[in-house]
């Protein structure tokens, strides 16, 4: 191929990932397998590193590119990025509709959106091209980041818009993502973010923008600053036409004529917020009219066209009548509060985590303390600090052990970890809570094998490490309280059963600091069996998309380990598969009736477990999403389906049963 033949490849692959990525990132509605974007992607891999001077800042291939940055450079607005004053209640947002009313003579609509809460942010485009990406800063002065706004995956880095614009919105962290970072670093003895806000900004100011993309962050554009394309004359307008150059906006946003339409609205995702995959703060109300926003005009520090409805702060007031400590798997030490229970945000709230012993000292939490809880971010219970007033002389203050509550083993702070840490490498805490990991949904998912059984088998000294798991006898398990006989048979052919898992089950299993179900699987795929993983480099791993150096490092030193190599061979010595047997993208399922479709599977099967069900769908070239919305293509019921199966009949989508799946795949 000579390098005008590369040119057009390379443009005709850049063109074809650009539209994948934004049917899966932004729509949510992908029309290709991941198998065909890995396929396409690994052949622009392949030309740019024969042909390097054609590498381009929108290809695909340079998301998260480059090395770590020394400092951010400062970034000057040339129109303004300013904040909203706000509102409390419903009294405010009629003086804000009553203001706004007597600046113009022109009738008022309102456009009602979520106020997002992350980083707002600044793109802009020239020639079609993300130039920069820069934080909002002050609002004159932000910082360029664009490195890291590149690791987004619903940013696009070309649009078809060749004129300057420069669209604002706001970067967040959904839910999931801030959950599996914030496990992720209490395993890691590392401080955890206090919320998604704070985890999307922490994200978004890291100088490598490896540690950016591992991050899983998301973003939401809902305005402009410079804009030389063709004018518009309402917001609604703008959001429509963002919308359609490729931006991804947030779809619940509503024109309402009538500030009593807002309140509803605003009364309404006051109580549905929960619901949302992501977290607010919020509503933002702005008038729709562009023409009416210049008249009106702005103040010092905000527009006068715009208002911030905040949500309440729920709090709620109950007694820390303990701290517990737990051991995890790799020997981090958690404390966690143990409350009076108490009604917080939808739930009733009798733990929370206290993080470590700096914290605990930094707001003088007590044992007996009046204390105020809140939801962090709405999702994680947290004590944010102490009534004192309610404080008697019975309440001492509260110190970490020195030695291990599992072991009696000298607790250490390693450097720059804040949590105390137990390293021996035979605590009985870890090794249960590694066994309990092992046997895990997610990991070998042995059936009849939770945290309770596990903690029977290992006090009866039946079980030490994973490989006794399948040296267990039944007579042996016959002797244990509340094991019957069928109860033991279940659970052996549970535990034989499991033999046959593929290898990314073993491998999340074995629990390899910094690789998570999705890395492990990915790993897997790639390598296909576990002799091969094992003979890795460091080079060979971190050649793997989505595999950072953390993760690459983690697996060579583990499988360096004598110890590991020697569990392995007993595991297979044992029968436990050591290869990978999931689903590997055909032909034929290209041209399968779910191909490109999203999917969501409900109630009980007969014939298929939920994951075996997932791992088919998956391999017919279907996404698996978990709620029904209108982006929903086909519904797959089994007995007792539920809700799910009532919303997807109220929006007209499409339902299958287990037979209609089982001839689907029988074709």
């Amino acid at each position: 191929m000579d390098k005008k033949q590369a040119q057009e490849r390379i443009t005709e692959l850049k063109n074809s990932l650009h539209q994948y990525g934004y049917e899966y990132y932004v729509l949510d509605n992908p029309s290709v397998p991941d198998a065909e974007y890995d396929e396409k992607l690994q052949a622009l891999q392949q030309l740019e590193e024969q042909f390097p001077d054609l590498i381009t800042a929108d290809s695909p291939t340079q998301r998260v590119g480059g090395e770590p940055l020394d400092a951010f450079k400062k970034v000057t607005h040339s129109v303004p990025m300013l904040s909203l004053s706000n509102a409390f209640n419903e009294t405010d947002l009629r003086d804000f509709a009553r203001r706004a009313s007597q600046g113009t003579s022109q009738a008022l609509s309102y456009v009602c959106e979520l106020k997002i809460d992350g980083l707002a942010i600044s793109l802009t485009y020239e020639n079609g091209k993300l130039i920069r990406g820069a934080t909002r800063g002050d609002g004159t002065t932000g910082e360029d980041i664009t490195s890291n706004i590149k690791t987004i995956r619903s940013v696009p880095l070309s649009i078809r818009e060749k004129r300057k614009i420069e669209v604002r919105g706001e970067a967040f962290m959904p839910h999931k993502s801030f959950l599996a970072l914030n496990e992720a670093k209490e395993e890691n003895g590392e401080e955890p973010f206090a919320n998604p806000r704070n985890a999307a900004a922490g994200s978004l100011r890291q100088l490598d923008p490896k540690i950016a993309a591992s991050r899983n962050l998301d973003v939401f554009l809902y305005g402009v600053g410079e804009w030389d394309a063709d004018p518009i004359e309402s917001h609604s307008e703008r959001l429509t036409l963002l919308k359609e150059l490729g931006f991804k906006t947030n779809p619940e946003w509503k024109k309402c004529d009538t500030i009593e339409e807002v309140i509803e609205y605003v009364n309404y995702w006051t109580s549905e917020r929960p619901n949302l995959s992501y977290e607010i703060d919020g509503i933002v109300i702005k008038v729709d009219d562009l023409k009416t926003q210049e008249d009106l005009g702005y103040t010092a520090k905000s527009p006068r066209w715009a208002i911030a409805y905040k949500f309440p702060a729920e709090e709620a007031i109950t007694t820390l009548t303990d701290i517990e400590l737990s051991v995890g798997r790799t020997g981090v030490v958690t404390p966690t509060a143990i409350l009076e229970p108490v009604r917080v945000a939808g739930s009733t709230v009798k733990r929370a985590s206290l993080h470590n012993e700096d914290l605990i000292q930094a707001k003088d939490i007590r044992i007996g303390d009046t204390v105020v809880i809140k939801k962090a971010g709405d999702i994680i219970p947290e004590v944010v600090r102490v009534v004192e007033e309610k404080r008697t002389k019975e309440q001492q203050p509260f110190h970490m052990p020195s030695e291990c509550p599992a072991c009696g083993t000298d607790l250490v702070r390693l450097e720059e970890e804040v949590a105390l840490r137990c390293i021996n490498p035979n605590c009985p805490a870890q090794l249960q809570e590694g066994l309990i990991h092992f046997v895990s949904r997610n990991a070998m998912n042995i059936d009849g094998l939770g945290e309770k059984v596990i903690k029977q088998l290992f006090q009866a000294d039946l079980i030490e490490t994973i490989a006794d798991i399948y040296r267990l006898e039944r007579n042996a398990l016959l002797q244990l309280e509340r094991m019957g006989e069928k109860s033991v048979d279940n659970l052996l052919k549970a535990i034989e059963a499991s033999k046959s898992n593929s290898l990314e089950k073993l491998l999340f299993g074995l629990g390899i600091r910094f690789i998570g179900a999705k890395a492990a699987k990915t790993l897997a795929a790639h390598f296909e069996t576990m002799e091969h993983l094992q003979k890795a480099t460091f080079e060979d791993i971190i050649a793997i998309d989505e595999i950072g150096e953390k993760m690459a490092d983690s697996v060579v030193r583990y499988f360096a380990e004598e110890k590991v190599t020697d569990l392995l061979q007993e595991l297979n010595n044992l029968g436990v598969n050591m290869t990978y047997t999931g689903p590997k993208q055909t032909t034929e399922a290209i041209n399968s009736e779910l191909t490109g479709k999203t999917v969501v599977l409900t109630g009980k099967m007969e014939n298929f477990t939920r994951n075996e069900a997932k791992e088919i769908v998956e391999s017919l070239g279907a996404t698996v999403t978990s709620s029904v919305s209108k982006k929903t293509d086909i519904v797959i019921a089994g007995e007792d389906a539920g809700s799910k199966y009532d919303k997807a009949e109220k929006l007209g989508i499409t339902i299958w049963d287990e037979q209609k799946l089982q001839e689907v795949v029988e074709r």
